[in-house]
C-alpha cells in the first residue's frame, strides 16, 4: 500500500498521510505531485503518451511525472518518476525545480500542489524504456507539435506547463 503526506496551505507536512488514491482530502489540505519537461539540446522535448486504462486522460500527451510518497522529497519523487516512466536516468541533467501550482477540487478530496521541474539532457530514442503499466507511446515533440496537442485537448496539464516549454 503507497502513502502520500498531506500537506496544508503552505506546502508545509503535517505530519499525516493518505492511502494514494483515497480522496479524502479537506479544504486547506494537499497531496504533492511533480511533473518534469525534458528538454534535448535541439530544442525538442519528451512526452508520452498515457495507457488506455488509465482512470483519467487515458491516451492522451504528458510528461513524466506522478506522486510524491510519504517521506520522499519532491526532487527524489521525480528522478524516480522519471526513470520509472521512461528508463532516463536525469540524476546529472541540467536544471530542476522550475515554479509550482496548486489545485483545489475541495468536492473531490483531491487538492494538490504539483512541483514542475525542467530537465536539458541529450538521449536518443534507444534509450527510452517505457513502463507499461503508465505508458504505450512516446514522441520527441517540438512545442508546436505540443501545442497542437493542448489545443485539441488531449495534452494534460497543458495550460499549465506552457512557461515550461518557453512560452
Amino acid at each position: 500500500m503507497e502513502f502520500w503526506d498531506i500537506y496544508d496551505r503552505e506546502k508545509q507536512v503535517t505530519g499525516r498521510t493518505m492511502v494514494r488514491d483515497d480522496w479524502c482530502l479537506k479544504e486547506g489540505e494537499y497531496h504533492l505531485a511533480v511533473l518534469a519537461v525534458i528538454k534535448r539540446s535541439d530544442g525538442k522535448f519528451l512526452i508520452t503518451k498515457r495507457a488506455e486504462n488509465k482512470a483519467w486522460g487515458a491516451g492522451w500527451w504528458e510528461v513524466p511525472g506522478g506522486a510524491v510518497k510519504a517521506g520522499e522529497s519532491s526532487r527524489n519523487a521525480i528522478l524516480r518518476e522519471i526513470k520509472e516512466e521512461t528508463g532516463l536516468d536525469a540524476r546529472s541533467a541540467k536544471g530542476g525545480l522550475l515554479f509550482d501550482y496548486h489545485r483545489e477540487n475541495i468536492k473531490e478530496g483531491d487538492n494538490y500542489f504539483v512541483d514542475v521541474y525542467l530537465f536539458e539532457m541529450d538521449f536518443s530514442e534507444d534509450e527510452i524504456h517505457l513502463q507499461e503499466e503508465e505508458t504505450t507511446d512516446f514522441q520527441i515533440a517540438d512545442y508546436d507539435e505540443i501545442a497542437s496537442y493542448g489545443a485539441a485537448g488531449i495534452f494534460l496539464h497543458f495550460e499549465s506547463l506552457k512557461k515550461a516549454f518557453g512560452l
